[in-house]
């Protein structure tokens, strides 16, 4: 094990330095001496090379760094525990008054301003007083209790703070703080005495998707002019999700492959669920799928022929590209048809993957992928629908069935281009949002586009395109 201290390393490295620096100055002055050194003008010797002054200060930069670094360390600690906290009392008021005394207070030293001195002392006395306002313990036991910590957009989110005085002793009262979001609420605590609990409700509003940070709940004691504050937190911040609108779309609505264990594809395989037809036996079939009463008719034998199945397997490309959508409600349309079409995915227990120009959502479950759609924020960006189709082809080459879930600024003929993308033989279909337009089925080659004017008719539209 090294005993070696960053006294003893900084020791180390500024001998290595001066080592260095002298070693460069013998080799110059060895240099100058030598006879075959390059000549300068008119024949006479050259100047030797200097030692650079940005080497020397890098190296004398290093070595103070390491020899200073850890008394650096120590200041920040010593700064964050105990300097810090003191002057995070003092408000922007108490700064500003602060200030104005020590000015009138060397004014009046100065020019011998009595009035100046008086009206400083005033405002130090005043500051005095204020220490007695927010000095001492206060003993709260605080819950911050959320009914449900994830909500639809427009439900209410109901929650509650519960505040016991534990200590021995009546507390006087007080005011608390409950951060939300970018606002903040203030709840009166009046005189409690011990054992006492007081309790408040409030309702945090829901107009809009977003993941509010709700608390920590903070106790605030302040003198009447407010020149300090003191603040104590009492509990952790708890994430608020409000998830974006869904709706629910019916067993078999949305179109899915509704086979027991996959659609049925042009492939022939000589093993699977689905029935395609008899043909003769060949040397090497398996004789369990021999057909004994067809081979008794006609005296030859005959085999069943099936046809491949695959497994459900569905892919949403939601594009987030605020360029391709007209306005920010119909954005929020866009996110709430992807999750409504992948939360039916996962109830039916079928295999989904959502991917956005920023990347894949987490589809393990229904929760997961509403936190993910909660999160996304959309921005212009150069990364288009085709784009996001062709990445979704590379990301998921085993798709059964592939949603676009696009705006109504994406043209004809960019979804022709995502349905090129598109493996053959994988279903694919594009949802344009539109609010305010009848719900409609169009076909561009063999993509199926499906105009939502309205989250309601979502369910609607999915059954024309598996009528």
């Amino acid at each position: 094990m090294s005993s070696s201290t960053p006294l003893t390393r900084a020791a180390d490295s500024f001998k290595r330095a001066t080592a260095a620096v002298s070693g460069k100055i013998r080799g110059v002055r060895s240099s100058r001496n030598q006879p075959g050194s390059r000549p300068g003008r008119n024949g006479k010797p050259g100047k030797p090379s200097s030692l650079h002054p940005a080497a020397v200060w890098a190296e004398a930069a290093g070595t103070a760094g390491e020899f200073l670094s850890p008394a650096w360390r120590n200041v920040r600690a010593v700064w964050l525990k105990f300097v810090w906290p003191v002057l995070a009392v003092v408000s922007l008021l108490g700064w500003v008054v602060l200030t104005a005394a020590i000015g009138l207070w060397w004014a009046g030293q100065a020019w011998g301003w009595q009035e100046a001195k008086s009206a400083a002392m005033v405002a130090f006395l005043l500051f005095v007083l204020a220490i007695a306002f927010i000095v001492g313990r206060s003993a709260y036991g605080v819950v911050l209790d959320l009914a449900r910590t994830r909500v639809a957009v427009g439900d209410d989110a109901v929650g509650s703070i519960a505040v016991s005085n534990v200590s021995t002793r009546p507390l006087l009262p007080a005011a608390l703080e409950l951060p939300v979001g970018s606002n903040t609420a203030v709840f009166h605590l009046p005189r409690m005495k011990p054992a006492q609990v007081h309790e408040d409700l409030f309702t945090i509003p829901t107009a809009r998707r977003a993941v509010i940070v709700v608390g920590p709940v903070r106790s605030v004691r302040a003198d009447p002019l407010h020149l300090l504050r003191r603040r104590v937190m009492w509990t952790e911040p708890v994430d608020l999700f409000v998830h974006p609108r869904t709706v629910s779309l019916g067993s078999s609505a949305a179109g899915f492959i509704r086979d027991l264990e996959g659609m049925p594809t042009t492939e022939l395989s000589s093993a699977d669920v689905s029935f395609h037809a008899l043909r003769d036996y060949v040397p090497g079939d398996d004789r369990r799928h021999i057909h004994w009463k067809t081979t008794a008719r006609t005296n030859k034998l005959m085999v069943r022929q099936f046809e491949e199945t695959r497994r459900a397997h569905l892919a949403i490309a939601l594009s987030i590209n605020t360029d391709e959508y007209d306005s920010e409600p119909e954005f929020e349309m866009a996110i709430s048809v992807a999750a409504s079409i992948g939360r039916q995915a996962i109830s039916e227990q079928r295999d989904l993957d959502v991917l956005t120009q920023k990347g894949p959502l987490r589809c393990e479950t229904g929760r997961n992928l509403l936190d993910d759609a909660t999160r996304i924020v959309g921005a212009p960006m150069r990364k288009t629908a085709v784009d996001l189709a062709r990445n979704l082809s590379d990301a998921v080459p085993n798709a059964s069935v592939v949603f676009f879930v696009v705006g109504s600024h994406v043209t004809a003929t960019q979804l022709r281009t995502c349905a090129a993308s598109v493996p053959p033989g994988v279903r694919s279909l594009a949802v344009r949002v539109q609010p305010g337009a009848a719900p409609t089925r169009a076909n561009i080659a063999d993509l199926t586009v499906l105009t939502v004017g309205d989250l309601d008719d979502l369910a609607i539209v999915l059954r024309k395109a598996a009528a």
